[in-house]
């Protein structure tokens, strides 16, 4: 509504338990003060890098956020677990009208021509996370051909257009590709996607 008071949430996740949030807490507390944003809500995470920011605290920090409020990180690499993860919560944040910044090369996302800048380079990046994942996976699909496992969809009724795919899908999830990445590369809702995964039992963990 007009007139409500800006939220300002300041994002901190770190990999191991021994890592101390006080520096960045200062950090993220003397931009606020410097731009006079008011009080910052914080989000602390200690979760491992390779989970998706869908199934963090994070998603329940982006569905807070409005348009003109903030979210304020350490760095950017904080975002996510991957240059496609990371490009992946920032779309929906500048969705969103949501301002971005980020302490570590003190990059303010808010649809500036510096933000389309940056973004387009996170794109460039993810282009080529892309093509090595893409290179990754038929490396793996000739493997799995070569060992003599059968490819190609089960036959029988009820199967989910996504069955003929499983090969490719778990060597995709294998190497860090979110579930946004997969559902348009095969033309599907999210939630088909999500289901499929949960129904077919198959293992979300990245390769180490």
């Amino acid at each position: 509504m007009p007139g409500d008071p800006v939220k300002v949430i300041g994002y901190l996740r770190v990999s191991t338990q021994d890592q101390d949030l006080e520096k960045n807490k200062a950090d993220i507390l003397l931009f606020a003060n410097e731009r006079r944003l008011g009080n910052v809500d914080w989000v602390e995470e200690r979760v491992s890098g390779t989970k998706g920011w869908r199934t963090r605290e994070l998603a329940k920090a982006v569905e807070s956020l409005k348009a003109g409020d903030w979210l304020i990180v350490p760095e950017i690499s904080r975002l996510g677990r991957s240059t496609l993860d990371t490009l992946d919560v920032l779309a929906e944040l500048r969705k969103k009208g949501v301002n971005v910044y980020a302490i570590k090369g003190a990059w303010t996302l808010n649809g500036t021509i510096e933000s389309k800048v940056f973004l387009t380079m996170m794109a460039l990046f993810s282009e080529i996370e892309r093509d090595f994942i893409s290179a990754r996976t038929k490396e793996a699909l000739k493997a799995r051909k070569a060992a003599g496992v059968k490819l190609g969809r089960p036959r029988g009724s009820g199967k989910s257009k996504l069955d003929q795919y499983r090969p490719e899908i778990e060597a995709l999830l294998k190497n860090g590709s979110t579930l946004s990445f997969i559902a348009a590369r095969h033309n599907v809702a999210l939630t088909t996607v999500s289901r499929w995964i949960a129904r077919n039992k198959i293992d979300r963990t990245p390769r180490p």
